[in-house]
């Protein structure tokens, strides 16, 4: 656990630290956060190594000029992966659980005993009944009522989280599909719950 606090403070420091002090404190950063985690399992090591679009996105601060992100976007949605199935919404009950549920990709969570959360509620409002909920994201109470829930929308939420950055380049949103941190029919569920006329989403 130092080693990681260690990391962090240093790209802190890297994101903080005008001129030669950032140059410095960058490679720095980078050989921290490698030794923090040197003994993590396999499987682990490529989150260590951002792909194209994170190198893109932390080299302009999440602000890429308009050809980069329009790469970005093409990239993004060029490789998203639809339902073999054709049909984008699962079950809202099953949603409400995963988008309530932040387990998954965590430390403490391996080796995993149970399927990864969305840990939607840590940014966005869900329901009018919600006490406690994020704001980094913007709410989502009446998402599918605001939207007549067409179906053009279904189809547009499922690729907004499989990967938000064939939407937005350099969102802030975990890229759930595109990451395999959540399967295609976690993402129906969670689809549904935002898109069910039934849901408490949109009550």
């Amino acid at each position: 656990m130092r080693n990681i606090f260690n990391a962090a403070v240093l790209t802190i420091i890297a994101l903080a630290a005008p001129g030669a002090l950032a140059q410095q404190a960058v490679p720095s950063a980078d050989a921290a956060i490698a030794a923090a985690f040197a003994a993590a399992p396999a499987d682990w090591k490529d989150r260590l190594t951002p792909d194209q679009t994170m190198k893109v996105c932390s080299e302009h601060k999440n602000h890429p000029p308009a050809k980069e992100a329009e790469e970005i976007q093409k990239r993004a949605q060029a490789a998203i992966e639809y339902p073999a199935d054709g049909k984008f919404l699962g079950d809202w009950k099953k949603g409400e659980s995963l988008a309530q549920s932040g387990y998954g990709l965590r430390f403490s969570d391996y080796p995993p005993t149970r399927q990864n959360g969305g840990n939607c509620y840590a940014c966005h409002q869900l329901a009018a009944r919600e006490l406690s909920f994020g704001t980094i994201g913007p709410s989502l109470l009446n998402y599918g009522k605001l939207r007549d829930f067409k179906e053009s929308e279904v189809k547009a939420l499922y690729e907004r989280i499989y990967n938000s950055q064939a939407v937005l380049p350099c969102s802030n949103m975990p890229r759930f599909g595109a990451n395999k941190i959540l399967t295609i029919d976690q993402i129906k569920d969670i689809v549904a719950l935002l898109m069910s006329p039934d849901s408490p989403v949109n009550k």
